[in-house]
């Protein structure tokens, strides 16, 4: 099968990031959303992306406008009827995705594949909202989309090898280096990484070391290009706290339990920068 056109549902960080790295694949994009607002803010952070490109020489002006005039948006699912591929990019709550599933697979043709960039719930429950379960796999992203090399390839149970090996083919055409995953609580990357961030936050609620000395810390000592205090803070910490909660309800292990201090600051609502207060205050 080859792909060609490319549906991404959700105008939002991800969903137009997406959006983006595949215009410029060159593959005919439509970007759809729930609101006209929501397309035409995603559309927004699509053109700051590109023209910081052309100002610092990496495209020109000409190969910008040729990135943008293969991304149609709409509000309407039904445009996406005759797309090789969805890609969905909306928020992580189940519910909203079966929903979202099973709409889908009543309004696409029966060859569309359904990826989600879910970013660890069970690509296999997704599946069960459709007639299609080996037509669904995950592909997930990480942020910010344009930038960062590494997409998760993620098979879940009744995914078919011919549509995992076509996502791991799509992968690599947006310019990405695709890992294969089997499909388990939070995939491979967030598996060891959100447990790290968590460790941290209780070693920073022990006292053993402060905020900036534990970024400090595994900067110098692990050479992380940002330590994970700060990195919870660019994540949001809300977010966190929900996938710390995932891993700990999918697995029932309580070495997966959220750090108490974490959650105070998400019940505080200081949710990190995006709030202007988290772990650190941001102007």
């Amino acid at each position: 099968m080859e792909v060609k056109k490319v549906g991404v549902i959700g105008a939002g960080l991800m969903g137009s990031g997406i959006a983006q790295v595949a215009a410029q694949a060159g593959y005919d994009v439509f970007l759809n959303d729930v609101e006209t607002k929501f397309i035409e803010k995603g559309l927004k952070g699509i053109e700051k992306n590109l023209s910081r490109d052309v100002e610092k020489g990496r495209r020109t002006k000409e190969d910008m406008g040729a990135v943008l005039g293969r991304i149609a948006v709409t509000t309407d699912l039904e445009s996406l009827a005759n797309v090789d591929i969805v890609i969905e990019a909306i928020f992580e709550n189940m519910e909203a995705k079966k929903a979202l599933y099973a709409r889908l697979d009543s309004v696409c043709s029966t060859n569309t594949v359904l990826a989600s960039n879910t970013s660890g719930l069970s690509i296999t429950e997704i599946a069960s909202a459709t007639k299609r379960p080996d037509k669904v796999v995950g592909m997930h992203f990480f942020n910010p989309v344009p930038v960062m090399k590494l997409v998760e390839v993620i098979k879940g149970s009744d995914t078919s090898e011919e549509v995992f090996a076509l996502a791991m083919q799509v992968s690599r055409k947006l310019g990405k280096e695709p890992i294969a995953v089997e499909e388990a609580p939070l995939f491979a990357v967030n598996r060891i990484l959100v447990p790290m961030l968590n460790e941290a936050i209780f070693v920073l609620q022990e006292g053993i070391a402060s905020a900036k000395d534990i970024d400090k810390g595994m900067v110098l000592g692990a050479n992380h290009p940002i330590g994970p205090l700060a990195l919870a803070d660019l994540v949001g910490l809300d977010t966190l706290l929900m996938v710390i909660d995932t891993l700990y309800n999918e697995t029932g292990d309580s070495k997966y339990r959220a750090c108490p201090l974490l959650r105070k600051l998400v019940r505080a609502g200081h949710y990190g920068r995006k709030t202007g207060r988290g772990f650190y205050h941001y102007n």
